[in-house]
């Protein structure tokens, strides 16, 4: 296992032309590849952002045909680099699926990761999302085995939920990614502690490539892509522009820092007691 990786996050602002999105991934892949990265990360939808129903699925398809995921799998066999796509829309059913790859450096995909947790939620404003209505939830955690230990693959609403990333860590993940399209309002207000609270909890480091600014389908989000270290120091931050961000990931900083915080091996299990009723007896799970 290599003790260190050059990680870089590629922000976009995603449109409505899937192929224009496409080309946009491809030349951030290919100049964080050539500043070095060993490893690059694209946001969440990098594909396409599209809020009208019937477009989106008239824009979308099966896997093997989705023309982005096609393109960066080339650019990981020419550049040899570790690209995770940080999600795109695909067929599944009657739904989509809104789902991560981890492509290797020969262009293999290593991991797929639909994301577990759909953005549900009526936000001060009016702005309201429901994306269980056009997208399939997945079931499954995935750890990814790379060149430089296990990685946690998860999805921007992800982030709310610290058992996943509790349960990635306990499994083996050194890094947790969560990759995103936060709006700009829930991104303003939690985006940065979550990130922090994610990587301090599980002494692991975060890295989160965003979509940023206004975009073609009326949606304007927080932008700010995010690689944050195990004891929670912000490493590198976008903007709301598109553009990249790189750190060096120290491998043996996630040793130190549960050695100095054993957090993880430290959790016992609880009952929780509701005051004059019966005790409930509730087992601490691995993922909590």
């Amino acid at each position: 296992m290599t003790a260190s990786f050059v990680a870089a996050c590629a922000g976009m602002r995603s449109g409505r032309d899937p192929l224009r999105n496409r080309d946009a991934a491809v030349a951030l892949v290919r100049e964080a590849a050539a500043a070095g990265a060993e490893f690059v990360q694209t946001p969440e939808m990098t594909s396409l952002l599209e809020r009208d129903r019937a477009l989106l699925f008239s824009k979308t398809g099966p896997e093997e045909s989705d023309p982005t995921l096609a393109a960066l799998r080339e650019v990981a066999r020419e550049r040899g680099v570790w690209i995770h796509l940080g999600s795109i829309a695909v067929q599944d059913g009657e739904r989509l699926a809104n789902r991560a790859f981890l492509i290797d450096a020969s262009g293999d995909i290593a991991a797929r990761y639909t994301k577990v947790h759909l953005f549900d939620v009526d936000l001060p404003g009016g702005e309201s999302w429901r994306e269980s209505r056009t997208y399939q939830g997945g079931d499954r955690a995935v750890l990814a085995e790379t060149p430089w230990g296990d990685l946690g693959l998860t999805i921007c609403y992800d982030i709310r939920f610290p058992a996943l990333y509790r349960a990635l860590a306990q499994a083996g993940a050194a890094v947790l990614t969560a990759p995103a399209c936060f709006t700009l309002q829930t991104g303003q207000a939690h985006w940065h502690v979550l990130h922090r609270a994610r990587a301090i909890e599980t002494g692991s480091f975060m890295i989160s490539a965003a979509q940023g600014g206004l975009h073609e389908d009326g949606r304007e989000s927080f932008g700010h892509s995010l690689i944050v270290d195990p004891w929670g120091r912000v490493l590198a931050e976008g903007s709301a522009e598109p553009g990249l961000i790189m750190a060096r990931i120290e491998l043996g900083q996630v040793a130190a820092c549960r050695a100095r915080i054993p957090a993880l091996s430290n959790a016992r299990p609880f009952t929780v007691e509701r005051a004059g009723r019966t005790a409930h007896k509730r087992p601490l799970a691995a993922a909590e």
